[in-house]
């Protein structure tokens, strides 16, 4: 993470967090990361942004919608495509950069183990090819920078709200991990607290209420219903993630939710932030270890407050995700 504002002032977070979950997948594809004295993302993350802002706003919505009618139309929907256009470009020349220099006894990232891969004879049916290779990338970036940092912003919200929540989770931390040494996915066992504090932030944010849109392959029955091939398809994630029947106080920031009664870490079956099924998110693993990582570490060295009779609000920003009101904190070291 980059150095800790120390002028006292409160700021926004979200720069930051956007920056360092973007670095994470910088390194994954590219191998190599920003630097945040510039205080600027690099140009892919930018465009990304920019088209998943755009995705929110209702020229992105009428699109999903109404896309037959909406892809003659102008407006600002369309910057939509052409930033996705302009990022595949971004990573077409990153895949030739590294054809200069590639090693395939040495993979320095991503993108090197691909063309391995696609060197070592696998054919285009099983999908290795250079144009997967692009839209694979890109799918790292639209699945491993937004959503990360804005599951982070949540967390500061949901902890500066509840701080006895706050100080109970660096309580647990100070006493696996102390202050001496960062975190490890090891200590996730030994965390239940902590564990439960993240995924109850998970579920009351709801960051993907309406999960990312589908099309049915086939003509297909689901519940007494006939849908056509070629049908678009939204799942509702916030109607399970606030599913009465599941949980004994939906509505309310609880962390109980996924205690035992002796204190031990519960999964439930109705915590479901990453879809389920065939077309669950592929970069569950990564976005586990990186909320992880990032909240411990954080809380290990800090603690978090906002402007003296200023209160968070829950409501978000809903569109392509759900994300917190603009906000600012205060840093305090430990």
């Amino acid at each position: 993470m980059p150095s800790v504002r120390r002028s006292g002032d409160p700021f926004d977070p979200k720069v930051l967090f956007k920056n360092a979950a973007s670095n994470i997948i910088c390194q994954l594809v590219f191998a190599r990361r920003s630097d945040y004295s510039d205080d600027t993302s690099p140009k892919v993350v930018q465009k990304l942004v920019e088209a998943l802002y755009l995705q929110r706003t209702v020229w992105g919505l009428l699109y999903e919608l109404f896309p037959g009618i909406m892809k003659h139309m102008p407006g600002p929907h369309n910057t939509i495509f052409s930033n996705y256009l302009d990022v595949e470009d971004f990573i077409r020349k990153e895949v030739e950069r590294h054809k200069e220099d590639f090693d395939p006894n040495n993979p320095r990232d991503y993108i090197d183990a691909y063309i391995t891969e696609m060197q070592s004879g696998s054919s285009d049916t099983e999908g290795f090819t250079e144009s997967n290779l692009v839209l694979n990338s890109l799918d790292l970036f639209l699945a491993g920078t937004e959503t990360t940092a804005t599951a982070l912003l949540w967390s500061l919200v949901l902890l500066i709200k509840h701080p006895e929540v706050q100080k109970k989770v660096q309580s647990e931390i100070d006493t696996v991990i102390g202050q001496s040494r960062p975190p490890s996915m090891v200590d996730k066992a030994n965390m239940p607290y902590t564990e439960a504090v993240i995924h109850e932030i998970m579920r009351i944010a709801d960051i993907v209420p309406i999960n990312v849109p589908r099309v049915a392959g086939r003509d297909t029955t689901l519940g007494g219903y006939f849908i056509p091939k070629g049908t678009p398809l939204w799942t509702n994630l916030s109607s399970v993630m606030f599913d009465k029947t599941e949980w004994e106080t939906p509505e309310e920031f609880n962390p109980g939710h996924f205690l035992d009664s002796e204190g031990k870490f519960r999964r439930r079956d109705a915590f479901l932030p990453f879809s389920a099924g065939k077309r669950v998110c592929l970069g569950e693993q990564l976005a586990r270890m990186e909320l992880f990582l990032f909240f411990v570490g954080l809380l290990q060295k800090f603690s978090f407050s906002t402007e003296e009779g200023v209160e968070l609000s829950l409501e978000g920003e809903v569109g392509a995700e759900r994300t917190p009101l603009p906000f600012k904190v205060f840093i305090h070291t430990r």
